[in-house]
């Protein structure tokens, strides 16, 4: 399971008797968690004004940057795209996987020094995730932006004859330029309807010359055929070959035009390679697109995707700070000063959570008799949070490691 609950509990004669306590009643005779000492370093308490505020603060900041973690995940998936199995191996802390990051938590001194207070620790994630989210949603726009222009170009590379772009497919000898009388025109030709092109296209209007029409290329419904005839005669021709259900492609041959096309189309695709990279992608070409070969290519990673790998790391181990600074400060405001207390770390195996919770719920049922009241008043008390989640006579707080809207 990626589900964590992360609690505390004040101390007994010693942290480690409260410790021992819970370990008995979880895990010794029924196995109901896989549990983790987790360690808070001895942070600043500051007023009890100060933890209130701070308490409803801590709750919104943890909403908040859960969310920017999210995102951050959810677009690393979106980036790979084929490669989406490989996303959870892009999803790391501090260089391991999720699970082995919480169960080894040690708080960042470098990063969060403890010698600031609380509300100043609070504030620097802030900032810190804050600047994360504005840059992730730049460096998206950019992207987006790209990837829509490159998929535009590739639809007009791909689809019906109807609508696809003919440059790669036709080229020069194909048609009769610079001629003052005649014209190479383009028809798309359902193939069930061959036999009645090859039978008709030279009586569909005068002045079609014979034997003028080849086959330049077909997909799996049509084919396009190229047919030469004089120019007066174009207005009656396409009216005759919409009656017999073949259609005229609006088509003039420009060298320059193709080979823009194909450089837009070549640059777009190194630029979208720059932003992140592909693993074994497949090509079929025809325009930027070579004939029928199938092309394999590796990238090394690229610029967003680092991005995206390094501040996902940044974001997550935040978010576990602010975790253990709501740990801190509910249990200070729960059981008072001076601090004693023991955070713990609990993974539910999914088929006994209800258990646990029960056996939690009567391990730690004296440290707040009115509990049961709370909950059926819903009473909004300022530092408790009651209103924003489930209400347990011991802090608790859920860690959910499963940041992606699909199964990786």
């Amino acid at each position: 399971m990626s589900e964590f609950w992360l609690i505390s509990a004040p101390g007994e004669k010693t942290c480690q008797q409260t410790w021992d306590k819970m370990m008995a009643a979880t895990t010794r005779t029924n196995n109901l968690s896989t549990n983790h000492k987790f360690g808070i370093p001895d942070l600043k308490v500051g007023t009890l004004d100060v933890l209130v505020g701070l308490s409803d603060e801590l709750a919104k900041l943890d909403s908040f940057v859960e969310g920017v973690v999210k995102k951050v995940a959810q677009y690393m998936a979106d980036v790979l795209e084929d490669s989406r199995d490989k996303v959870q191996e892009n999803l790391l802390a501090n260089g391991v996987d999720l699970v082995t990051y919480i169960t080894r938590f040690q708080w960042d001194m470098a990063k969060y020094p403890i010698k600031q207070s609380l509300k100043n620790i609070s504030e620097i994630i802030s900032k810190q995730v804050t600047q994360i989210d504005n840059d992730l949603k730049g460096r998206a726009s950019a992207y987006n932006n790209l990837k829509g222009n490159l998929q535009n170009l590739e639809r007009k590379n791909a689809g019906s004859l109807l609508t696809r772009s003919l440059a790669g497919i036709v080229k020069k000898d194909d048609f009769v330029l610079d001629s003052e009388y005649l014209i190479t025109m383009l028809v798309v030709v359902p193939k069930t309807n061959y036999t009645d092109w090859q039978k008709t296209y030279e009586t569909l209007a005068e002045m079609v010359v014979p034997r003028s029409s080849h086959l330049l290329f077909e997909d799996l419904d049509s084919g396009l055929f190229s047919v030469t005839l004089f120019r007066k005669a174009i207005d009656d021709f396409k009216h005759k070959a919409r009656e017999s259900k073949f259609t005229v492609r609006e088509f003039q041959y420009n060298e320059e035009e193709m080979k823009a096309d194909k450089e837009e189309m070549t640059r777009l695709s190194t630029d979208k390679k720059k932003q992140f990279f592909l693993v074994l992608l497949k090509v079929h070409y025809h325009n930027l697109i070579i004939n029928n070969y199938f092309l394999s290519l590796y990238f090394l990673q690229g610029p967003l995707v680092r991005w995206l790998k390094v501040n996902f790391s940044e974001a997550f181990i935040a978010w576990i700070h602010i975790k253990a600074l709501r740990v801190f400060v509910e249990s200070v405001l729960r059981y008072g000063l001076p601090v004693n207390f023991q955070a713990m770390l609990l993974q539910p195996n999914k088929k006994t959570m209800k258990k646990l919770r029960e056996v939690l719920d009567d391990l730690y049922k004296h440290l707040d008799s009115g509990a049961a009241a709370i909950i059926d008043s819903a009473m909004d008390i300022p530092g408790l949070n009651l209103s924003q989640q489930e209400y347990y006579p011991y802090v608790y707080y859920k860690i959910d490691c499963n940041l992606l809207d699909f199964k990786v």
